[in-house]
Parts: structure tokens; sequence; C-alpha cells
């Protein structure tokens, strides 16, 4: 098994399994188990998604292809606020 992803969290690392799943690739989601035993201290890199050897570059294509990075922290905030000056959200 080769890591194709490490997930910044259980909601990324699921996007990309269910992606892949999709494609019928199989995946193994390492140290998804952990998350709960960690409290209220965050850790990083804790989930990994797992494939075969054999379909880690199909795999590794398909990852690349998914809008899972939206570039700098903020870009993407700026972009939903853009033509809302003034208006702050919650």
């Amino acid at each position: 098994m080769k890591v194709v992803y490490e997930a910044a969290n259980l909601i990324d690392a699921h996007l990309v399994r269910h992606a892949l799943e999709a494609e019928e690739i199989p995946v193994f989601l390492r140290g998804e188990q952990l998350l709960g035993g960690m409290g209220e201290l965050p850790l990083f890199g804790v989930v990994a998604v797992c494939v075969p050897d054999v379909v880690f570059p199909q795999a590794q294509a398909i990852v690349t292809a998914l809008p899972l990075t939206q570039g700098e922290a903020g870009e993407a905030d700026d972009d939903l606020l853009q033509g809302h000056e003034g208006w702050m959200p919650a």
C-alpha cells in the first residue's frame, strides 16, 4: 500500500476515498481510528489515504484532479465575499 493523499481532516479523507472508490480503486484510510483518541489537541498528518501499489499512478491522477486545495488560505473566502463590502459573516 502507498499513501496517495495525506488528509488535513477526516472529511477530506472521505472525499478522496469516495472519489477513488467511484473509480473502483480499493482504499484504506490509515489513522482514521486514532482521531477519537486525540482529545482536544489537533494533530496533523494522522489520516492518510492508501491504495495498492499497482493502482497508485491511476489513483494519484484522480487525487490531483480533485479540487481539494483552494490556494492560499483566505482566497476562497475573498471570492465568496466579492461584492459584499462591509458585510461580515457571523
